[in-house]
């Protein structure tokens, strides 16, 4: 069923350039987000940037980007293995989405909207630890950086356990690394700690990312 994994990598990759960020943007003031904070079209750029409200309208866009595609690849095949091409397509498209000159965000909300698709529960268990992560540190990155590769041991002991299917580990692992890889400047932020905290680090750029 080759077809299923190429029309599904489409799907994905198309659902995920979908450049929300930037059209709230654009939407709400008028401006490139890209040339703003971070230079990212996520959640937490825009959330810097623009405001609560219109953050928590890309967060819920970006959730759909990458749950939607594993749902239809769940439609169209019964191989778990469609839905984790159509999960890592989704995030490849925000990450460098055709529709906005491939600059894009992170893919974290995007990732984690497919994993949530394939696996709800464990999914929907690790919020309560980003939640509070996020609480006492008030640094997006950190729960980013931190929670990526915790979901990614949980999917693999998950599905070492029979208790859902190889693929979806595949899946959380490569999700994992794509997240930890396009935070290496946040990574040396905080190690440095320099890493903006909610509420900082929304001013115009001076250079292009």
């Amino acid at each position: 069923m080759w077809w299923a994994f190429l029309a599904c990598a489409a799907i994905g990759y198309l659902l995920g350039s979908a450049p929300f960020g930037l059209l709230v943007g654009y939407a709400a003031r008028g401006i490139d987000i890209r040339q703003y904070g971070s230079g990212r079209t996520g959640f937490t750029n825009v959330l810097r940037t623009v405001g609560a409200r219109w953050g928590v309208v890309v967060l819920v866009a970006d959730l759909a980007k990458g749950a939607v595609p594993v749902v239809i690849a769940r439609v169209l095949s019964d191989e778990p293995y469609v839905q984790t091409v159509a999960g890592l397509a989704a995030a490849v498209g925000h990450d460098w989405p055709l529709f906005a000159g491939f600059r894009g965000g992170r893919g974290v909300a995007t990732s984690f909207g497919a994993a949530l698709a394939m696996n709800p529960i464990a999914s929907a268990a690790m919020l309560p630890v980003g939640v509070g992560l996020v609480g006492v540190t008030r640094i997006m990155s950190l729960m980013s950086v931190g929670l990526a590769p915790v979901m990614a041991l949980v999917f693999v002991v998950l599905a070492a356990m029979g208790l859902h299917p190889w693929a979806y580990a595949v899946y959380a692992v490569i999700a994992a690394a794509m997240v930890v890889v396009l935070h290496q400047e946040n990574i040396k932020r905080l190690l440095a700690g320099t890493e903006p905290r909610l509420g900082e680090g929304g001013a115009h750029r001076t250079f292009e990312p």
